[in-house]
This record gives C-alpha cells, sequence and structure tokens, in this order.
C-alpha cells in the first residue's frame, strides 16, 4: 500500500509538530498549511487521504473549511481539533459534514483511533446489500442518509413509530461504516430495572457491592470499537442522562468500585418512537444530552406512508416463514388499504398468524385478522386478539399432535391427513413448540 497522506492545518508550529510525528509513526506523510487560504490551495492541488483542522485559524475557522470540502474536497474525510469542552462547536462541525473531532489537549490513542478509521472510508465503496426493502420514495431516501452517515462518526438519533424498522437502520449504518468490522451493541434503555442500570451500562469490579462476586464489563465497554446503540433512550432517568453524557463527551468510562477511567471509543447510534424535542420542553429528557445525541435525526417513515412497498414486505416475509400460501387478490388490496398502526412489525406477525391459520394455499382477508376498531378500543381489540389466538394455536397444538400419533411420526402422512402440504406442517411445529 502506497503511503498516505494527511493535511495538518494549524497556526501553532508545536502542534503540527506532534501531529506529524504521531501520523509519521502510523506510516502517514504530513503536510500543513498554517490558515484557511493556504489550505483551500493545497487541497485544491493535491488529494489528501485524511484532514484535521483547528477551529481557531489567522483568517477564518475550521467550520469554514468543512464546509468548503463538502463541494471542492468531497472524499476527503476531515476531523476538527476543538478547545477543550466545546461541544457546541464540535456538534456544528459534525452537522456540516465532518468526521470526527478532538478535543485539546491531544490525546494521542483517540486521535490514532479517529485517523484509522478515516482511512478505513476509502474501502467503503463496495456497500452491503441493503436490508432495507422497499422502492418508495420514503425508503430511497432513508437509504441514501445511510449512505451519508455511515461514513462519519457523528451521533445519528432514528426518530419513527414503533414496529418501523430503527434497529435494522442502526445496523445498517454500522455495517456500511469503517466500524463494521467491530462489534455492534444494541441496549434496550426501558427493559433495565433502574436499580441494575448503572451496573449494566458500566460495569463493576468484584465487590463493589453486595453480590457483586467478580468483575463484570458493562454494555457500554462491549461496544468498544465498534457501535453502540441505544434503542427507547426517551426511557433513561434523568440521573443516567446525566452520566451517559459524561461519557460520550469525556470518551471515558468508570466501572462501579474502579479507581480509575477507562478510555471509550465506539460511535453512538440511538433511537425512540417518542418526540424528545417535547420531553425537553417538558424537562423530561435532559436539552444537553438530546443536542449531543441529536447531531444528525435520521426519520423511518412509517408503514401508511411507503403504502407502495407493502406487497414486497409480505412477499419477502412470505418467503422468509418459508410459507407455500399466497396473498389472494382481495387480501391483497386489504394490505394496500390499512394503515398498519403497527407498522412493519405488525404486518410480520398478521402474516406468521395468518400461515399458521391457512388450511388451504391462499390467505385470504379473515386470515389476516386486521384491527378494525376504533384507535380508543385498540388495546382491547389487540388483547381479544391475541387470547383468541391462543385458543387457535392449543387447538392446532393437540390436532396436530393427535395427527402425528396416528401416523407414528410420520410427518409426510400427518399433513395429508391434516390437508396441509409438508412445508407448512413443519413450520407449524417449529411455530407451536411440538417436539417428539
Amino acid at each position: 500500500m502506497s503511503q498516505r497522506l494527511a493535511l495538518v492545518i494549524d497556526d501553532e508550529p508545536d502542534i503540527c509538530e506532534l501531529l506529524t510525528l504521531t501520523l509519521g509513526r502510523m506510516n502517514i506523510e504530513t503536510e500543513s498549511a498554517p490558515n484557511v487560504a493556504r489550505a483551500k490551495a493545497k487541497l485544491g492541488k493535491t488529494h489528501f487521504d485524511i484532514c484535521l483542522t483547528d477551529m481557531r485559524l489567522p483568517d477564518g475557522d475550521g467550520l469554514e473549511i468543512v464546509a468548503w470540502m463538502q463541494t471542492n474536497a468531497p472524499g476527503v474525510p476531515v476531523a476538527v481539533i476543538t478547545a477543550h469542552g466545546n461541544v457546541e462547536t464540535a456538534v456544528q462541525a459534525l452537522k456540516l459534514g465532518a468526521f470526527d473531532f478532538i478535543s485539546k489537549p491531544l490525546d494521542l490513542n483517540n486521535l490514532r483511533n479517529i485517523v484509522e478509521n478515516a482511512l478505513k472510508i476509502e474501502n467503503l465503496s463496495e456497500k452491503p446489500p441493503s436490508r432495507l426493502l422497499g422502492d418508495s420514495m420514503p425508503m430511497h431516501d432513508v437509504r441514501d442518509m445511510i449512505d451519508k452517515v455511515s461514513r462519519s462518526q457523528a451521533p445519528v438519533h432514528i426518530s419513527g413509530e414503533s414496529g418501523t424498522g430503527k434497529e435494522l437502520v442502526a445496523r445498517l449504518i454500522h455495517d456500511s461504516g469503517p466500524r463494521a468490522d467491530g462489534p455492534f451493541v444494541p441496549v434496550n434503555c426501558g427493559a433495565i430495572p433502574a436499580e441494575l442500570m448503572e451496573s449494566e451500562f458500566f460495569g463493576h469490579r468484584k465487590g463493589s457491592f453486595t453480590g457483586a462476586v467478580s468483575d463484570k464489563t458493562g454494555l457500554v465497554q462491549s461496544a468498544d470499537g465498534g457501535t453502540l446503540f441505544l434503542d427507547e433512550i426517551a426511557d433513561l432517568p434523568l440521573a443516567m442522562q446525566v452520566k451517559l453524557l459524561r461519557v460520550i463527551q469525556e470518551n471515558t468510562i468508570r466501572p462501579i468500585g474502579a479507581s480509575e477511567e477507562e478510555t471509550f471509543n465506539a460511535r453512538i447510534l440511538s433511537a425512540t418512537h417518542k418526540n424528545l424535542s417535547e420531553m425537553v420542553s417538558a424537562g423530561e429528557f435532559r436539552e444537553d444530552l438530546f443536542y449531543r445525541i441529536n447531531v444528525i435525526e435520521l426519520h423511518v417513515p412509517a408503514l401508511r406512508d411507503r403504502s407502495d412497498d407493502v406487497l414486497i414486505l409480505a412477499a419477502h416475509i412470505l418467503r422468509k416463514l418459508s410459507a407455500d400460501a399466497v396473498l389472494d387478490d382481495d387480501a391483497n388490496r386489504a394490505l394496500l388499504t390499512y394503515d398498519f398502526p403497527g407498522n412493519v412489525r405488525e404486518l410480520e406477525n398478521m402474516l406468521e398468524r395468518a400461515v399458521t391459520l391457512c388450511t388451504s394455499g391462499a390467505i385470504m382477508i379473515d386470515d389476516l385478522h386486521m384491527r378494525t376498531s376504533s384507535s380508543s378500543d385498540k388495546g382491547l381489540a389487540h388483547a381479544s386478539q391475541t387470547n383468541l389466538g391462543d385458543q387457535i394455536e392449543d387447538v392446532q397444538r393437540h390436532a396436530i399432535v393427535e395427527a402425528l400419533e396416528k401416523t407414528r411420526y410420520n410427518k409426510t402422512a400427518a399433513a395429508k391427513l391434516l390437508g396441509l402440504s409438508f412445508r407448512q406442517l413443519r413450520y407449524r411445529i417449529k411455530k407451536l413448540g411440538i417436539d417428539k
């Protein structure tokens, strides 16, 4: 591999020398520029693999360079060097298109991590195939946004209703970015009891509290070198929001009972179906944490806003279920006009239930069990459907076990006895947890 070339933009000779020495040990050659004008001239005639710019320069600032590079040197990742604690400026740089930022005084380990991740961007031309299905305009926009944000290290907040596929979007951002070979650690913030939250997030040392019989690595540390996905972040108690903010700002963690802090190097992605802006106004979510995680917002559309994709998704789900059954014309029309309050997750559950209940080769409207109640009755209707579903499963389980026993567990013969195809029987045996 040919030697890489970096541009350092800073008017302080000591900083330039430190960066030149550090990058030199990484086999990266360095050129420097003391101001905005010289930097633009160099970027205009030479290809650089990475650019590091100070925020304050004699004839302008780093934000001007970041914005200029998006048009004039779009393939070059640029990281901004900011004053310690100047989070607002760092966030602004990320929004303008900076790859990442590093605070003074420079942490050389952090600097090396940033540079190594930036240099991996060149190898991202071969994107993994998207698992986000749909030909609608909203989904094209989402895929374009994923492509853009995956090349950055800026925190991304993924908004959208429950069941729209926010975790899938987070995984695609991770898989398409320079940290793809690192871990992807999803954390459901609403599923961890408040009293265990700090230990689960940050880990603990043996003997730090009653029951701490050994050291434990926290979920945050588990994401080191990769991506930490904080799902349902709106459910974090205010006390944990303060601690999480410090972790994000300082890139350090102190496990419970530890005497020293540990460095933390992971990209932060978050998601919730709630309106964080409204929660900030109501004092239920910290404003400083909101601005820190919401550098870039990516909205995942509701299924009713991309109805053109419903039949594409339905066909994919049926293939995934290994189902022989197909939707009849009336069922197809019904899916296209249904508003899907539960989004893609509801479509998956609906089709899974339909495949289980369908006794012929065609799934009809009645097999789909769509919700027809008003919004005020949705909870009751859903509960009634759930209870009915349980009863139907019990009846099916009894009939299948009886048929298997009659045929001495010959599944082909049992399927014929039940009027099912072999694949339908195999699916229902797996679904209902029936074993010999």
